[in-house]
């Protein structure tokens, strides 16, 4: 049996670059005794950042997963209060399973398919900052997931830093959920420690790296503030059970154990957010965050049984946390190792795996066996014979399987629901230097496509050339310097372009006759359809009707009735649809967002083949798009630039000539904060004219927002470019 799955947590570690992530990550590796000294980001040593890439920029690329274990400082002998687990718990050590994920928007893949298959996050703020752009994002894909979270106020030691500006924002951009449950002693260089409002004790850290912790009592000079802060806290918490609701309006003082027991079942349940602080360079502050997270965050106990499919029936099927059940897992993640080959990175939510077994992939419908399971540290294995239910591991020698892939017992089939991720925004042509580097950029493109699902590669059909498209230049960047380095590829790379795409506006009827005659045996092949532009507000849990095929941007609907087209014929008018898709009407972009109803046609006995009926498919969709008013969308960026207030009006005056629109200004820390939305073609480059508009003291960061329709004037200089 897995240990003990009430003593497990499986979480991640997400923030906005520069938050200070893998720092936190750093000292958590080190207080659980995994590494022996810490790896600081800014001297390109961290343990998590093992990639060459992400040594040399200071950035996470690639989630990293690894496994430590925790005792709570308040089970440990030095520190003992009456927060002590009531159930006389003996110093036995929790289970962590961590990933620290990127915090650039580049590789925002890596933190959707992260928080898919993790119970809890732990999400980092700059004590300066606060809320940053990429902090919503991280927050949104968190919501979706219904994944709960614990907050630390991060860099509480910086100059200009301030725990209730950061917290402020959290309530304001975030969620008004959010509850105080430590306050800092002292700000910027006076940053001390931190006071625990549930037990009112103060806390600092001491010793080697701030190993120990010391318990305090609280300062005089703080003492008002945490009595007032504490209240709050009280309030908030009691609103969630009736009975020590009751307790508390009759003036009774709540045990805090009771109090504790509440705010878990709150945070679990994604109606409270606990909210802690401190400095992990500073090593302040760590220590606590490990003991919120086993009282805090859940067990995979304590989460919902996951929901799958019956591949053959369709019927939902459930599955718990337990051994007993059959076997049931998703892959999140695949990796080339230099050393073993493919790592596919897999949740464990029902059932167990042993090394040598068998598996169904009850995505592809293959059987693949299992050569070896690896748990990570970061990019060391250690071997295991193997995983239980709630666990997070890695497998070696699956050939065919892919990120969201559903992985199970045979006997048992089920599907689990699939991760979705973002469009590429961003594309460019590249081409092997040599003919030797032709064939091994083909299988590079292909394992770094495998590994990374926002990453996609297609051929122009017209001009024969390989375009490779991403979430971001960065993203590109880091691929092609990737290919060189792993695989030894040396390519010449074409500029960015924007991924623009096409749509329709309007609604059209096409019928469409494909007939040839040449001697021998015809073709035919003839269709009627329907476009319109595809609704996207589906409610949810709302039931597809069986002759619906729906994908995130196209929907097709087969309404033929009495056999006019033979059944057979209809998969292959469909792949002619979804063919047409392919090349726009207007310049050549993909269509995307569009709803096909096949509603007649007609077949001829002896004529009529698949290809006939797959051509006259492909011809009716351009001919309807060119009729249902096309438009060409570009993405939109949310922009964020932080300049000092005397080149305001220079940076507003230049992203409003950049087409952008100014949604709203701020002050933080001395600065100036502007948000916008601008076009991605607009761009490109901009790193270096805010460079030389402000002295080089601005900064910006920039993440997909939308697409949306090109004005016309604009579109038609695209429409030109591209003849």
């Amino acid at each position: 049996m897995n240990g003990n799955l009430e003593k497990t947590r499986n979480f991640g570690i997400i923030a906005h670059i520069d938050a200070g992530k893998t720092t936190v990550s750093e000292r958590i590796l080190f207080y659980t005794g995994l590494s022996h000294k810490i790896g600081e980001v800014h001297e390109g040593a961290a343990v998590m950042d093992w990639m060459e890439q992400e040594r040399e920029r200071g950035i996470t690329i690639t989630s990293a997963a690894t496994t430590a274990f925790w005792v709570p400082t308040y089970l440990s002998a030095e520190v003992r209060h009456d927060g002590a687990d009531a159930k006389g718990d003996t110093a036995s050590p929790y289970r962590f399973n961590i990933i620290d994920t990127p915090g650039h928007i580049d590789f925002t893949v890596e933190v959707k398919r992260s928080l898919r298959v993790l119970d809890g996050a732990v999400v980092v703020f700059d004590g300066v900052a606060g809320v940053e752009p990429q902090s919503e994002t991280n927050w949104r894909y968190a919501d979706e997931g219904k994944v709960p979270r614990i907050c630390f106020i991060n860099k509480l030691d910086r100059t200009g830093a301030s725990f209730e500006h950061s917290f402020a924002t959290i309530l304001d951009r975030l969620t008004p959920n959010a509850v105080r449950i430590q306050i800092p002693i002292g700000e910027s260089e006076a940053h001390e420690g931190v006071i625990d409002l549930l037990i009112m004790k103060a806390y600092s850290f001491e010793g080697d790296k701030g190993k120990e912790v010391i318990e305090k009592e609280i300062p005089e000079n703080l003492r008002a503030a945490a009595e007032e802060y504490r209240d709050m806290l009280v309030e908030k918490i009691v609103e969630h059970d009736d009975a020590a609701m009751t307790k508390y309006l009759g003036g009774e003082e709540i045990p805090v154990q009771e109090l504790k027991r509440i705010l878990r079942a709150a945070c679990i349940a994604n109606k409270l957010v606990p909210v802690f602080c401190g400095s992990a360079l500073k090593n302040k502050g760590v220590q606590l965050i490990l003991d919120a997270v086993v009282d805090y965050l859940p067990s995979p106990l304590d989460i919902l049984p996951v929901k799958g499919l019956d591949p053959v029936t369709g019927e939902e099927i459930l599955r718990h946390a337990t051994d007993d059940e059959p076997f049931a897992a998703l892959a999140f993640k695949v990796q080339t190792d230099p050393f073993v080959g493919q790592l596919t990175y897999f949740r464990v939510y029902s059932g167990k795996v042993e090394a040598g077994s068998y598996i169904y992939n009850a995505t592809t419908g293959t059987k693949e066996r299992v050569g070896r399971i690896v748990r990570m540290h970061a990019n060391h294995r250690e071997d295991v014979k193997e995983v239980h239910a709630g666990e997070i591991a890695a497998m070696v020698g699956l050939k065919s399987s892919k990120t969201s892939d559903t992985l199970c017992d045979a006997e048992h089939p089920i599907l689990l629901e699939k991760i979705e991720f973002p469009e590429p925004v961003v594309s460019l042509r590249i081409e092997p230097k040599t003919k030797a580097d032709q064939e091994k950029m083909g299988m590079a493109l292909k394992r770094l496509s495998d590994e990374d699902p926002t990453f996609r590669i297609k051929s122009d059909q017209e001009t024969g050339e390989t375009i490779i498209s991403g979430m971001g230049e960065l993203h590109l960047d880091i691929i092609v310097d990737r290919m060189k380095r792993e695989f030894n590829v040396e390519a010449n790379v074409g500029k960015p372009q924007v991924a623009y795409r096409e749509t329709i506006t309007g609604t059209a009827e096409v019928e469409n006759k494909y007939i040839k005659q040449s001697g021998g045996r015809g073709q035919y092949g003839h269709v009627r359809i329907r476009v319109k532009p595809l609704d996207k507000h589906i409610p949810e849990g709302a039931k597809i009707p069986k002759n619906v095929t729906r994908e995130h941007n196209f929907e097709f609907i087969n309404n033929i009735k009495g056999g006019i087209i033979p059944q057979e014929y209809i998969p292959a008018v469909e792949k002619g649809i979804r063919e047409g898709m392919s090349r726009g009407v207007l310049a050549g972009f993909e269509l995307v967002d569009i709803s096909v109803d096949l509603y007649d046609g007609s077949y001829h006995e002896v004529d009529s083949s698949e290809m006939a009926f797959k051509m006259a498919g492909s011809m009716a969709l351009q001919d309807a798009a060119r009729r249902a008013n096309p438009v060409i969308l570009e993405p939109i960026m949310k922009v964020e630039v932080v300049t000092p207030e005397k080149f305001m009006g220079d940076v507003t005056g230049n992203l409003s000539s950049k087409r952008g629109q100014i949604e709203g200004m701020e002050e933080r820390g001395g600065n100036r904060v502007i948000r916008a939305k601008v076009p991605l073609s607009e761009m490109f480059g901009y790193v270096t004219s805010l460079r030389s508009m402000t002295e080089g003291r601005a900064t910006f960061t920039m993440e997909f927002l939308e697409y949306a329709i090109v004005p016309q004037s604009v579109a038609t200089g695209i429409i030109e470019s591209r003849k």
